[in-house]
């Protein structure tokens, strides 16, 4: 049956609402950076440029790095700009846009999250690279969704006791990465670990200008939980809805993270461009290896 056109929305040249893409625009090998400024600093490395777009927040290039064809997308800040973002891209990819039909012949995106990052252990240092290997969900976009093929219940039951956590918010959900694209890019110069991901960047990440907290000890707590020897390393705004939507609709995703500031230490880097670049050619490397 065929998709009505006020779930699945497209411009009038037939592009996908929001991306204002064509199937034709992207590559299998897509990159994710938050900042539209970054896609730039990214396709700046590329051989050649085949086709750009951008509407609002959301710009796109596609092109190719060493004979391998890439799309650098940004995505601006958030799980629920994620949600839009990776809906998007799955429709150019698995629905017929023309016929709104879901096509037969399952399309798998590998998709890099290139973004900054806040160190919650003293030993990961600022101006160092992390792999995240699970996400911890801690901002509810995902129970939207079914998501019992996609979570751990034992991690997440046991991160839910260590932390005493609010029955209020919604139950945190643990996501694991793409193992073969993580082990691609991975090295030994990376570090690897659970990375927290809030739904906001002051309360729900443990800052206080202002206004008070639910909870005031979270960030202790979080930094202090572990489970196997698998701990909570870092916290931001976008890694578990990209590994979340993309096992639920069977995408490859790995997030890196360009630390930047080191929470424990109370440090930030004193040049984070230099390492957000560092970061992105040791990515576009990685892919093309």
């Amino acid at each position: 049956m065929p998709i009505k056109p006020s779930e699945l929305i497209l411009n009038p040249d037939g592009s996908i609402y929001h991306l204002n893409l064509r199937k034709e625009h992207i590559a299998k090998n897509i990159i994710f950076v938050g900042d539209q400024d970054r896609v730039d600093k990214v396709t700046q490395h590329f051989d050649s440029i085949e086709f750009t777009t951008q509407k609002r927040e959301f710009k796109t290039t596609t092109g190719y790095y060493k004979n391998k064809k890439i799309s650098v997308i940004s995505t601006g800040i958030g799980p629920d700009n994620i949600d839009i973002v990776l809906n998007e891209l799955d429709a150019l990819v698995n629905i017929d846009l023309e016929t709104r039909e879901i096509k037969k012949e399952h399309t798998a995106l590998n998709i890099i999250r290139i973004g900054t990052s806040g160190s919650l252990q003293k030993d990961i240092p600022v101006d160092s690279f992390l792999l995240s290997s699970y996400a911890l969900d801690l901002n509810g976009m995902l129970h939207a969704y079914q998501i019992d093929e996609i979570s751990h219940p034992e991690i997440e039951d046991a991160f839910v006791k260590h932390t005493n956590w609010s029955s209020k918010k919604s139950y945190p959900l643990l996501i694991a990465n793409a193992g073969e694209l993580a082990s691609k890019i991975a090295s030994k110069k990376v570090y690897n670990g659970i990375t927290a991901t809030a739904g906001g960047f002051y309360a729900p990440q443990g800052r206080v200008l202002r206004l008070a907290l639910q909870d005031a000890d979270l960030n202790n707590k979080i930094d202090s939980f572990s489970f196997n020897g698998n701990r909570i390393t870092n916290l931001e705004m976008e890694t578990s809805a990209i590994y979340g939507l993309s096992k639920l609709l069977g995408h490859n995703a790995v997030s890196m993270n360009a630390i930047i500031a080191n929470r424990a230490n109370g440090t930030f880097s004193t040049n984070p461009k230099e390492i957000v670049a560092d970061l992105i050619k040791y990515t576009l490397e990685k892919l093309v290896d």
